[in-house]
């Protein structure tokens, strides 16, 4: 016999603790699941909120990009090179919160917890490997 305390369980009491560990196991895969889920979540919904924000600066840029057109062919001042280079920044801004929007829903997919399961894996393995013991 070796020290091991639990080589002098019963068969009842091994299966009694080992339906506890597998318990208590799946209740912290899906506590770590939802941690994950959420992490991905957050990211997704900056993600939205950037392309919303592209969307309304591009709005503002196309307004003064078509005001300097109508600058242009009403008078010929210079008040529509103004116009023009507000709304080229503008559109620039747009392009820069479009890309970090896209980089942060990249970052959320796929929504699987990629984390969740290697680590579910590993623990499978590991029950297989005391069961051949």
């Amino acid at each position: 016999m070796s020290g091991n305390p639990k080589d002098t369980l019963s068969t009842a009491d091994l299966i009694r603790l080992m339906s506890q560990e597998v318990s208590r196991l799946v209740r912290d895969e899906l506590r770590l699941a939802k941690l994950e889920f959420a992490e991905k979540g957050k990211h997704a919904g900056l993600g939205a909120g950037l392309f919303g924000g592209a969307g309304v600066v591009a709005l503002y840029g196309g307004g003064c990009l078509v005001a300097a057109v109508i600058l242009l062919l009403a008078l010929v001042m210079p008040a529509w090179g103004a116009a023009a280079v507000v709304g080229v920044v503008l559109l620039v801004v747009a392009a820069v919160l479009g890309l970090l929007g896209k980089r942060q829903v990249s970052e959320a997919t796929p929504p699987a917890p990629e984390r969740t399961i290697e680590s579910l894996k590993e623990d499978i393995d590991m029950v297989k490997e005391s069961a051949h013991r």
